[in-house]
C-alpha cells in the first residue's frame, strides 16, 4: 500500500515534516518515506499490483500508544456509588473498583474490552498496555479480552492484576490465569497479542504473593506490571509491614527490571527514583486519573532527569491520547506554578519514544515513529493548521491543535482499521447494545454489594 498527498511528521529525534509525503507499506512495515512525487516513481512497477490510499492533505501521524489501562473500568462510566461521595483514594478503591470488577462475568469482560477498543480505534491509539481485574470471573478472562482484541485488529499486552484482597486462593488463582495466558500467547505468536505477569500494588500482595510473582515472570521471560505508590497510603503500609519504601521492597524480591512497567509512582521519593533507574525498569503516567482521584502529582521531569523512561497513559480513561497530552502539559505548570515546566517537547517524547520503549517490553520492532523498518501504525488527521507547522513546532501543534476528533484513518500494522471514521472491523451500534446489557447486569451487582 502506498500512502500518498499528506503532510508527514515522523515524531522522531529530529523530527521531519515531509509536506506532500508518501510511505510505501509491505509486510505490515513501512519501507520507504519521502515526497510522494519521489515515491511513485521509486515504486511505479509495485503500484500496479498494490493500492493507493489518498491522505488528501490530512495530517499523517504516528498511531497513538497507550502504556497502561483498565480495559475493565468502562462500565464505572455514570455510575453512581451507593452512600457517600469516597474521602480518599482508598475509600474510591472499596466503594468503586473493587465493587465493579466482582461484578464482572466473563462476558462483560470481553464488552468492556470491545467498547474500549472502538473508543481506541477512533481516536487513533492502536497499541494498549492493560491490566485487568474480575475476581469472580479470572479463569478465562484474559482469553475474553483477547478475542476482543483479535476481532479488532489492535495490538495489546494483557494480564490479570494478582492481589491478595480476595484470600492466597485468589491471588493463586490470578498468578495461574497470567501464567496460562502466557504461554498461551508464546505458543500463537501473535503479533498482535502479549503477556505481562499483572499484581494490583505493594499494599494488596504479601511476600508469599510477591515472590511468586516476580518468580513465574522471571521464568516466563515476561514483563511485570503493576501499581507503584499512587497514593500516599501505599508508600506507608510498606513502611509500617516491611521497613522499606515501596520501589525498594520490590527490588528486594526481584521484581524490578527493565522490563517491569510501574504504573503512577506519584510519592516516590528520590532514593527511589534511583533505584528505578538503576533497574532501568519503565514509569507510565496518567494525569486525567491522578487529578480524578486526587492522590498528587508524579515528579515526571525528576524521573526523567534521572534518565527514567516515562510514558504515558490513561488509566482507563477515554482512549483520547491527544486529551491526555494536553493535561499532563497543563497540569504540571499549574502544580509548579511556571509556565516553563513540562512542555510540548517533552510531552511528544514520552508519548512517541517513551510509549514505544515500554512497549518494546513486548515488541522489540516497536518505534512510535514514522520510519523505514517501523510497525505500519499509522493515523490521518484532519487538522488544517492556519499557523506555520515545522519541524521544530510540530509538538505544539499536538497540543494545542490537535484533537481526538480528528482522526479519519487508523491503520494497524499494515491494516486499515478505519477508514473516514467508519469503523472496518468492528461493529459499533452491536457492541454498544451488548455492553449496555452486560452493564446493566454489572449495576444491579453493585448495587446489591
Amino acid at each position: 500500500m502506498l500512502i500518498i498527498n499528506g503532510t508527514v511528521i515522523t515524531m522522531t529525534e529530529p523530527n521531519v515534516v515531509i509536506e506532500n509525503g508518501a510511505l510505501l507499506v509491505l509486510d505490515g512495515m513501512i519501507t520507504d518515506i519521502g515526497p510522494t512525487d519521489k515515491l511513485q516513481l521509486r515504486h511505479a512497477d509495485l503500484l500496479r499490483t498494490r493500492p493507493v490510499l489518498d491522505a488528501e492533505g490530512k495530517l499523517i501521524l504516528p498511531a497513538n500508544i497507550c502504556a497502561h489501562t483498565h480495559f475493565y473500568g468502562a462500565f464505572a462510566r455514570g455510575m453512581a456509588i451507593p452512600g457517600d461521595p469516597p474521602r480518599n483514594f482508598m475509600e474510591v478503591l472499596r466503594k468503586l473498583w473493587w465493587r465493579l470488577d466482582r461484578a464482572l462475568d466473563l462476558e462483560g469482560v470481553k464488552y468492556s474490552a470491545l467498547v474500549c477498543l472502538v473508543d481506541a480505534i477512533k481516536h487513533g491509539t492502536t497499541t494498549l498496555i492493560d491490566h485487568h481485574a474480575s475476581p469472580n470471573a479470572i479463569e478465562g478472562s484474559l482469553d475474553a479480552i483477547a478475542e476482543a482484541v483479535k476481532q479488532s485488529g489492535l495490538r495489546a499486552a494483557l494480564c490479570y492484576e494478582v492481589t491478595d484482597r480476595n484470600g492466597l486462593d485468589g491471588a493463586q488463582r490470578g498468578i495461574e490465569e497470567n501464567v496460562r495466558f502466557a504461554l498461551s500467547a508464546s505458543q500463537a505468536r501473535s503479533p498482535y497479542l502479549a503477556a505481562a505477569m499483572g499484581i494490583h500494588a505493594s499494599f494488596t500482595v504479601g511476600n508469599d504473593t510477591l515472590n511468586a510473582c516476580a518468580e513465574k515472570a522471571r521464568q516466563l521471560g515476561i514483563p511485570i506490571h503493576l501499581h507503584v505508590a499512587e497514593d500516599i497510603a501505599d508508600e506507608d503500609d510498606s513502611y509500617r509491614r516491611y521497613r522499606v519504601s515501596v520501589v525498594e521492597r520490590l527490588a528486594i524480591h526481584r521484581a524490578l527490571s527493565e522490563k517491569t512497567i510501574c504504573a503512577h509512582c506519584v510519592h516516590i521519593s528520590e532514593r527511589e527514583m534511583e533505584v528505578l533507574a538503576n533497574y532501568q525498569a519503565k514509569v507510565t503516567h496518567q494525569p486525567r486519573s491522578n487529578m480524578n482521584n486526587g492522590v498528587g502529582v508524579a515528579r515526571v521531569d525528576a524521573m526523567l532527569e534521572r534518565g527514567i523512561c516515562v510514558g504515558l497513559g490513561n488509566d482507563g480513561f477515554s482512549n483520547d491520547a491527544f486529551a491526555e497530552m494536553k493535561v499532563c502539559d497543563l497540569l504540571h505548570k499549574v502544580h509548579a506554578l511556571d509556565p516553563r515546566a513540562m512542555g510540548a517537547d517533552k510531552v511528544a517524547r514520552m508519548t512517541y519514544q517513551n510509549n514505544a520503549k515500554i512497549a518494546q517490553c513486548f515488541w522489540p520492532e516497536m518505534r512510535g515513529t514514522l520510519e523505514v523498518g517501523a510497525p505500519a501504525d499509522i493515523i490521518f488527521v484532519d487538522y488544517k493548521p492556519f499557523t506555520e507547522l515545522n519541524e521544530a513546532n510540530a509538538a505544539w501543534h499536538l497540543l494545542f491543535g490537535v484533537h481526538g476528533g480528528m482522526v479519519t484513518h487508523t491503520i494497524c500494522n499494515g491494516q486499515v482499521i478505519m477508514a473516514n471514521r467508519t469503523l472496518l472491523t468492528l461493529d459499533e451500534a452491536e457492541i454498544v447494545a451488548r455492553a449496555g446489557e452486560a452493564a446493566d447486569r454489572a449495576w444491579k451487582r453493585v448495587a446489591s454489594m
